[in-house]
């Protein structure tokens, strides 16, 4: 367990490119720290002033710099989360229909041997 904190991922890109997978890195490893209530905005939570700052340094500290620029008003864990959701969760409506339509129509023939496909399906 000693080696949750060298874990690194990458920054989330201005682009939100890779917002999806950073936001299941960012909750992993809130939850691994104990700090997962800090994002949720809960009227029950009852999350001390440390473990919000925490959070919110981790946070900051895995965007891109023009977006800690963009969002440095936002002093609050929860209202940070919401506002980057708000920003970049829209990416499952465009990607996934594209990718459902790449997957259903997908033919083997299409490539010239085995291996291609298989790179292609995985």
């Amino acid at each position: 367990m000693s080696n949750l904190n060298k874990l690194n991922f990458t920054a989330l890109e201005v682009s939100g490119r890779n917002y999806l997978k950073w936001v299941q890195d960012v909750k992993l490893h809130l939850t691994a720290k104990n700090l997962r209530p800090t994002i949720e905005d809960e009227a029950d939570n009852l999350v001390g002033e440390a473990e919000k700052g925490t959070a919110m340094i981790f946070i900051r500290r895995h965007t891109h710099d023009a977006l800690q620029t963009k969002y440095l008003v936002e002093g609050d864990p929860p209202a940070l989360w919401v506002a980057l959701d708000d920003r970049f969760d829209h990416q499952n409506d465009i990607f996934l229909p594209k990718v459902r339509h790449d997957w259903q129509y997908l033919r083997f023939q299409d490539f010239k041997s085995v291996n291609q496909y298989n790179s292609k399906v995985c």
